[in-house]
């Protein structure tokens, strides 16, 4: 440990034992100390990052060394005064005897929630230390957990920077600042569109070709960076990863008069059928794939023309879409007809395996468990969210303090609650859809291009609203190739199966040449 850090570490207990003014004056994350700052005075940001040296083996067998980066950049305002203090993890390739960043691509990434910090893909997919899941398809791991060297990283692909968007993370609001200016759709694209710029500046990468991947809501967040990044700094990205993408609100919401996403979750009803044996013979004994395409073309057609009707529709047809839903989702014709043809998601996970006791997860329904009662709608927990939860919040602490050397005794939070309610008054009174400002932005920028990966099993973000928002973008011909999808199974998370921690990173790599 340097001599500066040693002092840093020895101040708290010294005024602690004598008091001490400097102490109203710390970082609020608990690295580094910030001192008062005039107007238009530089902000001192290298106050509590610190470096390490590392090295993984590839895939390939070649191995990589890199730099690791981990500590809390402020974010100004260019009066004086510091906005928050966001954390990040960044992964820098140090193999390359020159260093051109030119020929070097950076790729800046986080997760969704919102609320959520970017541990999911840090330590599940891109970064080189991943946490360990075990080799049994929707079993849980026992805690503490563990990581190991990844593989499957994408650092041979480009440097990467894991961001913590303000108060996820270590990440935090200074003092004196208001949360509400970072907790809103606006709000936090332009200070994570305000951080990638600095970074950016800082480290002197505006000559690299520029990436994004979101999870989740970070998917809505990569949409929303590419047109505030274009609109505000012209920063023009290269390209767009997009894991478990929700751009378009109406696709997910179940509200009344909104129709859309019961036709559009159906597909993965049928997946999680499909994976728990609930099907009928025809349908259970052939290739999932075979099943979807068939399930995809009467959604669209007979089911969506049935929802349409309403209150008018038929009764003969009405008999036939509820034999039909039936046999696509394991349900009982009882209990389609009692949801008139409309089967939320929470009557879903709790209704499929009800007679065993058993819900499946929202997040990834390969996953099971088993509550207090089989009665009512809806679930105790997600069992597909418990099951990387402990795992991932004890690995990702023991990493960034043992590994990494960064030493911070706030809360690393996982995923809080505390960024909520989150403003979306832009959209008020109409869904969130943000498919048109990444529609924008390809047309002012015909060189970026979007990988969309989604999961079968995901009950969260169904594949088939993402087909549904990609093919009502209203893409030219010339920039529908822009935007290539792929197809996983697993949920959400779907590096947490090993055959798609490795289908992801092909797809990216052939994706990204």
């Amino acid at each position: 440990m340097s001599l500066i850090q040693r002092l840093r570490h020895l101040l708290p207990l010294l005024c602690l034992s004598f008091g001490c003014p400097l102490m109203a004056q710390t970082d609020a994350t608990g690295g580094g100390q910030r001192d008062e700052h005039a107007a238009g005075e530089a902000v001192d940001w290298k106050g509590d990052l610190v470096t390490t040296h590392h090295s993984v083996v590839l895939d390939s067998g070649e191995r990589l060394h890199y730099q690791a980066t981990a500590g809390t950049m402020p974010l100004p305002d260019y009066k004086g005064e510091t906005r928050a203090d966001v954390f990040f993890v960044a992964y820098t390739k140090t193999s390359d005897a020159v260093f051109d960043p030119a020929r070097r691509p950076i790729l800046f990434a986080f997760n969704g929630g919102p609320g959520s910090s970017s541990v999911w893909l840090h330590m599940g997919a891109l970064g080189p230390r991943r946490v360990v899941m075990g080799d049994t398809e929707g079993a849980q791991p026992s805690p503490p957990g563990a990581f190991v060297e990844n593989a499957h990283t994408w650092l041979d692909l480009a440097d990467l920077v894991f961001i913590d968007p303000v108060s996820t993370g270590f990440s935090r609001p200074a003092p004196e600042q208001s949360k509400g200016q970072f907790h809103g759709l606006n709000q936090d694209a332009s200070s994570v569109g305000d951080f990638i710029r600095l970074y950016l500046t800082r480290y002197e990468r505006w000559a690299s070709p520029r990436y994004l991947a979101g999870e989740s809501y970070g998917t809505t967040r990569a949409a929303a960076l590419a047109g505030y990044l274009q609109g505000e700094y012209g920063l023009f990205l290269n390209g767009i990863v997009l894991v478990s993408p929700v751009l378009n609100f109406q696709t997910v919401r179940f509200s009344v008069g909104n129709d859309t996403p019961y036709w559009l979750f159906l597909p993965t009803y049928t997946a999680t059928a499909w994976y728990h044996g609930q099907l009928p013979p025809r349908l259970q004994n052939q290739e999932l794939e075979r099943t979807l395409q068939e399930v995809e073309e009467f959604a669209k057609t007979d089911y969506l023309q049935a929802l349409a009707a309403g209150d008018d529709l038929d009764p003969d047809i009405h008999d036939n879409i509820v034999s039909r839903l039936a046999d696509y989702t394991g349900l009982s014709q009882e209990y389609i007809r009692g949801t008139n043809l409309r089967i939320r998601i929470f009557n879903f996970v709790k209704e499929l395996r009800r007679d065993e006791r058993r819900v499946v997860g929202r997040l990834d329904s390969r996953y099971t468990a088993i509550e207090r009662d089989h009665i009512g709608d809806g679930y105790e927990r997600d069992p597909s969210y418990s099951a990387i939860y402990g795992v991932y919040s004890s690995t990702v602490n023991d990493y960034v303090r043992r590994e990494l050397g960064y030493e911070n005794d706030h809360p690393y939070e996982i995923l809080t609650g505390r960024v909520h309610p989150w403003d979306y008054s832009s959209h008020e009174n109409r869904y969130v859809n943000v498919a048109e400002t990444l529609r924008g932005a390809i047309s002012q920028n015909p060189a970026l291009r979007v990988l969309s990966c989604s999961g079968y099993y995901d009950l969260a973000t169904p594949y088939f609203a993402m087909d549904y928002t990609v093919s009502h973008m209203g893409l030219p011909p010339e920039h529908r190739g822009n935007i290539t999808q792929t197809y996983y199974r697993s949920g959400h998370m779907m590096y947490v199966r090993m055959e798609d921690l490795e289908k992801l990173k092909r797809d990216v790599a052939d994706w990204m040449e």
